[in-house]
């Protein structure tokens, strides 16, 4: 008896316990979610507290999302790398709502942006647009870093996760950060991801995405960031010191860069089906499915699902592009990997040259065609043209001879002229004409959404 009384304790304590968490983590606690002890312990090894500020990077490429937190001595250190869940669109900035694309830029988050009742368990609100985009009309709300692995512009992660990341957040703005920036980067500042998308239409933005980055990284410490002329403004008026090592590090970047271009690194342009999510979570798609990912993932969440898994099965196509940024050839790549890409890029067929076409040439009316105006000079490395027969011209009459004339002209045969009949006309070459231009029609997949403006719209805007 005295066993089945302590059996009963210990499953009603165990129901109590579940209750709790569960009220914590579902209920209208969810604001107070507790940072886990493992992060705790990986703070104290860095020498940081949980009241320091915070800065948070994330790259759509690579799909990972970081916290980097300041330590005691004023400078910041990487505390904690995430995978991320999904992210939707293409690199590149968000231009306008219903597009798909997930925000691009420094973004600041303040207290009044985090939303502890999230449909997609906690979240907080990036503050696209801000000032920069602003500038160039930019349209759209509510793009969140949130859980639930689903995306429409959004940044998401697992609810695990998100959990952890907004309890980050909350208490660095409970020690008095006003605001935590995030860098919301296409992919780390790398040489190597600099050289081959050197040709993007993207690259200047990103250009100027990396004075920020590389003033982060140059000095570990925050960034101040404005906005002028239509370009991002770090630290205007930074000290002798500081702008020769950013500087320095900008020489070294562009000498690889040319490095790595002169040693055959293709420019490209990536084209993902719809965005993209970290190896680790494509593994356990392709392996178990989306709606083992999804009860993984989303245990807190409205229940919407993965987003588009159907596109996240195959990896990005890789558009091989000329020196003048025109598409040379297409390929599928396994991953959006570097070493994937590459590989993609030594398989692809090349493109086939088209013969130029034979044209007959027309002569000149009323006037003899001379071997200078019958020859068409090729350039270097053109096609040699065919030659084409040209009709001669007929010459112009002449007045009739007079009966003196005549007569005298009737002795030539017999004592020999050098008066001969007229040579044939040469026969004319004709430059190739290049073939017409053509355009690949643009065909809509079924069941799309079309905005007006023609492009396709985002299926649910995350809410806050």
């Amino acid at each position: 008896m005295a066993l089945k009384q302590l059996a009963l304790v210990a499953f009603v304590s165990l129901a109590l316990t579940a209750c709790s968490e569960d009220e914590r983590y579902r209920g209208s606690a969810r604001h107070n979610i507790p940072i886990p002890n493992a992060t705790y312990a990986l703070m104290s090894e860095k020498g940081m507290s949980k009241d320091q500020p915070i800065l948070i990077r994330s790259y759509k490429k690579e799909s990972e999302l970081e916290i980097w937190k300041r330590r005691a001595d004023g400078q910041y250190a990487l505390l904690k790398t995430f995978p991320m869940c999904r992210w939707s669109g293409q690199l590149g900035p968000k231009v306008r709502e219903g597009d798909r694309m997930a925000p691009e830029g420094f973004y600041a988050i303040t207290p009044a942006q985090m939303n502890p009742n999230s449909s997609f368990y906690v979240s907080f609100n990036m503050g696209y647009p801000n000032a920069y985009d602003r500038s160039y009309g930019r349209t759209g709300a509510h793009l969140m870093v949130h859980g639930a692995c689903s995306s429409a512009g959004c940044y998401s992660m697992t609810d695990d996760q998100m959990g952890e990341i907004y309890a980050l957040v909350r208490e660095a703005h409970s020690g008095g950060q006003r605001s935590v920036q995030m860098q919301a980067l296409p992919f780390r500042m790398t040489p190597e991801n600099l050289a081959k998308h050197r040709l993007d239409p993207n690259i200047a933005f990103w250009k100027n995405l990396k004075e920020g980055t590389d003033y982060f990284e140059v000095t570990r410490s925050e960034p101040r960031v404005a906005v002028a002329s239509g370009r991002y403004v770090f630290n205007d008026g930074v000290d002798g010191r500081v702008a020769q090592a950013l500087q320095q590090k900008r020489q070294q970047d562009e000498a690889q860069i040319a490095a790595l271009v002169a040693r055959g690194t293709p420019a490209i342009k990536l084209i993902y089906d719809d965005g993209d999510q970290h190896p680790s979570f494509k593994r356990a798609l392709v392996a178990n499915g989306s709606d083992s990912l999804n009860k993984t993932a989303s245990w807190a969440s409205r229940d919407v699902g993965i987003s588009r898994p159907d596109a996240l099965t195959v990896g990005p196509r890789v558009v091989v592009l000329d020196g003048a940024g025109k598409t040379r050839t297409t390929v599928r790549a396994a991953s959006a990997d570097h070493d994937a890409v590459l590989a993609a890029v030594a398989t692809a067929p090349e493109p086939a040259e088209a013969a130029p076409a034979a044209v007959v040439a027309k002569p000149a009316a009323n006037r003899p065609a001379t071997a200078a105006s019958q020859v068409a000079k090729a350039g270097p490395g053109q096609a040699r043209p065919a030659q084409v027969a040209a009709a001669p011209v007929a010459a112009a009459a002449e007045p009739a001879p007079t009966p003196v004339l005549q007569r005298a002209l009737s002795y030539v045969p017999l004592i020999g002229s050098s008066f001969m009949p007229a040579p044939a006309p040469a026969p004319v070459v004709a430059a190739p004409v290049a073939p017409a231009d053509t355009k690949a029609s643009t065909k809509k997949r079924a069941g799309d959404r079309v905005s007006q403006a023609g492009a396709p719209a985002a299926a649910y805007a995350s809410k806050p």
